[in-house]
């Protein structure tokens, strides 16, 4: 299954994206610079009923979009964001 689809069956499953999650983890004070992993994990199997790779899908889109650390972050838009780089190899160099 692709990561793609894995939201894809989470947003059928709950009816939400991963933004809907990180705006109630900041509300609820579940996501904070110190949050680990399995903390967040736990809370949103225990709140939506997703299964523990669905959990960790979510977490993975967070990390994707540059959305943890949350570093006293209000929003996703507010979260820090580093430009990408690419290897050398993807420039073609060898």
């Amino acid at each position: 299954m692709t990561f793609e689809a894995y939201l894809s069956n989470i947003r059928d499953k709950t009816g939400k994206t991963p933004d809907d999650f990180f705006q109630e983890a900041v509300a609820e004070g579940v996501l904070r610079p110190d949050t680990k992993t399995m903390e967040f994990v736990q809370w949103l199997r225990a709140g939506s009923g997703l299964g523990h790779g669905h959990a960790m899908a979510v977490w993975e889109a967070f990390r994707r979009n540059r959305w943890i650390p949350l570093a006293g972050a209000k929003s996703p838009a507010s979260a820090p964001r580093r430009p990408r780089t690419t290897s050398s190899a993807q420039r073609g160099r060898k």
